[in-house]
């Protein structure tokens, strides 16, 4: 029996589907060894391998081009940082040589630093710009007297009190009083003037003032940025206007006298006359001295047009009237006027001043000049205007000889002339006459009543 058991065990071992394409669910007590697996395994790894070699290669791509680029931008970065240190040292250098050329004396009695901005200028000087106040007496046609007053602008040039104004804002005072920017306000005496300049200087009893520095109106150049401080209206006092150089060598006329000017469209208004006009180192480079106002010809309304006296033009004058109470000016003893353009070129005239008369006994009688000429040189510097004249005589001083080209009878005449000294100008003061008052008649007819007004006319 054991035999048989164990030739039972050793038949159930063999699968009776061995060699069948199927297989039978049942086993029988045999186990199927599993099929192995191992080349599935061999081929994922060498899958991922391969993902990895892909993901590192990109990676070394991706490094080697981040290096390439930072490389290139650091470069480009050096090369930007090195230009711009390099602009900036030039800058900062032609910012402190100017800022050493600002050196001087300002409103505030230090060096002058910061300018470029009009809001520094006017910080820097509005302290030492003035209002004037003149205060005069005047008569009517009726013998009334009463006292009027005006207002103008100046600047003080020194620290013990000596301001600069036009004459036409000092002339004809009985009283003068200067007002300082913080309304403290001095009695004034006129020092010296130039009538045919429009240019005076007062002197103020005061010490450790604030005052301006003067610069060159020749270095300005058309386009250059000016402002004005001033007293316009008379009462808005320190204001500042700001605007351009529209033009240079204007030649203005202002009450019958020609003027060399700077033109500017920085406003200026009645009181500002006198006042300064600074460039942007905070310098005065002109007196604010006239402006065009109402309608032009065809009806347009003129705007924007205001001048001011060039500084390298009175600058000396400045100095003589503070030292001699007058200008040294050089004197040809004559009275001109301009050609008209017009008469001139009808009657073939060369450009020149014409002569209207003489000065008995002056430079010019002496040299030969006569009436009715037209001078054309004088020390060899033409003289197409009365404003060229003016400027060409002050090149020279009073006693110096030097000649003179006139046309006279159509031809030119070359003459010598010792030029005199200007005679001193006495301030015109407006004082009251000595009239008895007219009393209107409380009778009579019309011819009555006229003769009251206008004594001399009645009937």
């Amino acid at each position: 029996m054991e035999q048989e058991y164990h030739s039972m065990q050793e038949e159930k071992k063999t699968s009776p589907f061995a060699s069948s394409p199927y297989e039978s669910p049942y086993t029988y007590g045999y186990t199927p060894e599993p099929k192995p697996k191992k080349e599935k395994k061999c081929k994922k790894s060498k899958r991922w391998v391969a993902a990895l070699l892909v993901v590192a290669l990109v990676a070394a791509g991706c490094g080697i081009t981040a290096l390439s680029v930072n490389a290139y931008w650091n470069n480009r970065f050096s090369a930007f940082s090195s230009a711009m240190d390099n602009k900036l040292k030039v800058q900062q250098e032609q910012l402190d040589a100017a800022m050493n050329a600002l050196g001087g004396s300002t409103a505030s009695g230090g060096t002058q630093t910061n300018a470029g901005a009009p809001g520094l200028v006017y910080a820097q000087n509005v302290q030492a710009v003035v209002a004037i106040s003149n205060q005069s007496v005047t008569t009517n046609l009726f013998g009334q007297v009463s006292e009027t007053a005006s207002s103008g602008s100046g600047f003080i040039v020194s620290e013990d009190g000596y301001v600069v104004s036009n004459y036409h804002v000092v002339k004809g005072a009985t009283k003068l009083r200067v007002i300082m920017a913080d309304s403290k306000e001095y009695a004034a005496e006129l020092v010296g003037f130039d009538a045919n300049n429009d240019i005076s200087v007062l002197k103020i009893d005061a010490a450790d003032l604030p005052f301006v520095k003067l610069g060159s109106s020749d270095k300005l150049a058309v386009g250059d940025q000016v402002a004005a401080i001033g007293n316009p209206l008379g009462e808005l006092t320190s204001t500042l206007t700001v605007g351009y150089v529209s033009a240079k060598d204007r030649t203005i006329s202002t009450e019958g006298t020609y003027i060399n000017m700077i033109q500017t469209d920085a406003a200026i208004n009645s009181g500002n006359s006198g006042g300064p006009l600074f460039n942007m180192q905070g310098e005065v480079v002109g007196i604010t001295t006239a402006k065009m106002t109402g309608t032009s010809g065809s009806g347009a309304t003129i705007e924007g047009l205001g001048f001011a006296i060039p500084i390298d033009d009175v600058a000396d004058m400045i100095t003589q009237l503070i030292e001699n109470g007058y200008v040294k000016s050089s004197y040809m003893g004559v009275v001109v006027r301009d050609i008209d353009p017009e008469v001139a070129e009808t009657y073939g005239l060369p450009s020149g001043v014409y002569v209207d008369s003489v000065e008995q006994g002056g430079a010019a009688e002496k040299a030969g000049i006569q009436a009715k000429d037209i001078i054309l040189n004088v020390g060899g510097h033409n003289t197409g205007s009365m404003a060229e004249l003016t400027k060409i005589l002050r090149k020279f001083e009073a006693g110096q000889t030097t000649s003179v080209t006139v046309y006279r009878s159509g031809a030119e005449v070359h003459l010598e002339i010792t030029l005199q000294e200007k005679p001193q100008q006495v301030p015109e003061e407006t004082v009251p006459e000595t009239q008895p008052q007219q009393q209107i008649p409380n009778y009579g007819d019309f011819g009555d009543w006229f003769g009251g007004f206008f004594p001399g006319f009645g009937g």
